[in-house]
């Protein structure tokens, strides 16, 4: 569909430190590839979505999220003809630097090193992973990945304009990242809304109906699955309803996104990187579709009594972490990076990269008992 859009492998702007091409993988599949086999994309298995894995073995954790926005990025990008390996390398990257306990964690670390003048983003923590905290090779820190890819993780869910940041001005501030890299901000928001509602059901956080009370096009999937499968089990009925979700927001996704590029004149993927807005958008009635479910979530969820007790529970053990790494850095596990950094953001880093699980045991190291708050 708009094959004439996508980004022509041949035009990567390359690594950082030059290297041999390889006999028969490019360059974004080499960067899949190194994403895949890094630990920070092996500890998301042990990071909070966000459901406490205690409660269930069913719930998402941040891998099995990540793994389904790969697989709903991929297929828009297949069908819209854009390149399958950048978008795979960048959907499966875009959680890499999430620290533990879900947004929770991001808002406490955001919040301390405001504090020390600058700021936590899960974004620029990705690329800084990626970029210097892995240590796999001997003639390169970080993955040297390609520049596309390291843009598109700073870049996929908001564009960055000149002077907002040091870091947004080494990757074309002012310009769109390429379709591959848009494609995946609203290939999360599907995934995320989809999953929070499926763990939700089954932690009995929301009913059907209260979901088909406040967002219309559910009401409407419900009614159909069960006019179609009536002796089906609930469950049954649930999944296939989720399912019918899934599909009506990928479909409003790519068409959205094909009547904007046909709507304009778009000859090339540096036409989609020059252009002022972003060309990856839902048709109306998908973004209305996504802003109640949003909501809906958010009204019955995010804000339910049990989630909000989890949540402050880890900000104040995540503070008291900080606080005390902060005054006491002879705490903290020798680095193998290269520069030095302030002490603020060696703590930031070293929170920021550990899963839940290892968390509560260097927890109950410095502190006794993780249930010592309550």
């Amino acid at each position: 569909m708009l094959e004439h859009l996508r980004f022509p492998v041949a035009s990567s702007r390359g690594r950082r430190y030059p290297e041999a091409e390889h006999p028969y993988r490019n360059v974004f599949q080499r960067d899949r590839d190194r994403i895949i086999h890094s630990r920070a994309f092996r500890r998301l298995e042990n990071k909070t979505q966000v459901f406490a894995p205690e409660v269930s073995d069913h719930f998402r954790n941040r891998l099995t999220h990540t793994i389904e926005v790969s697989q709903i990025a991929r297929t828009i990008a297949n069908v819209l003809g854009l390149d399958e390996d950048l978008t795979e390398s960048l959907a499966l990257a875009h959680d890499v630097g999430h620290p533990p306990f879900a947004h929770a964690g991001e808002s406490a670390l955001n919040e301390k090193m405001q504090r020390h003048g600058t700021h936590f983003d899960h974004n620029e923590q990705s690329l800084r992973v990626l970029d210097s905290l892995e240590r796999r090779y001997p003639r390169f820190p970080g993955l040297n990945l390609s520049f596309e890819v390291r843009e598109g993780i700073l870049k996929h869910s908001h564009d960055v304009e000149p002077g907002e940041s040091s870091i947004g001005d080494q990757y074309l501030p002012g310009f769109r990242p390429p379709l591959e890299a848009q494609i995946i901000d609203l290939a999360d928001e599907i995934a995320y809304n989809a999953a929070d509602l499926d763990d939700a059901w089954n932690a009995q956080l929301i009913t059907q109906a209260q979901v088909a009370e406040e967002v219309p096009v559910w009401a409407l999937v419900v009614e159909t699955v069960e006019t179609q499968f009536p002796g089906a089990s609930e469950h049954e009925r649930f999944q296939e309803a989720v399912r019918h979700l899934v599909e009506h927001m990928v479909s409003g996704l790519i068409e959205g996104t094909v009547e904007t590029a046909r709507s304009i004149t778009l000859t090339n993927s540096a036409d989609v990187r020059a252009y002022p807005d972003r060309i990856v958008r839902f048709t109306p009635e998908a973004a209305e579709t996504s802003r109640l479910m949003k909501a809906c979530l958010n009204r019955n969820v995010y804000s339910s009594p049990t989630l909000q007790r989890d949540r402050q529970a880890s900000i104040e053990r995540l503070t008291r972490m900080f606080e005390f790494l902060v005054e006491n850095p002879d705490r903290l596990p020798a680095s193998d990076e290269e520069t030095v950094v302030p002490l603020e953001r060696a703590v930031c880093d070293y929170i920021a990269g550990m899963t839940d699980r290892y968390f509560f045991r260097v927890y109950e190291k410095f502190f006794g008992s993780v249930y010592m708050l309550f």
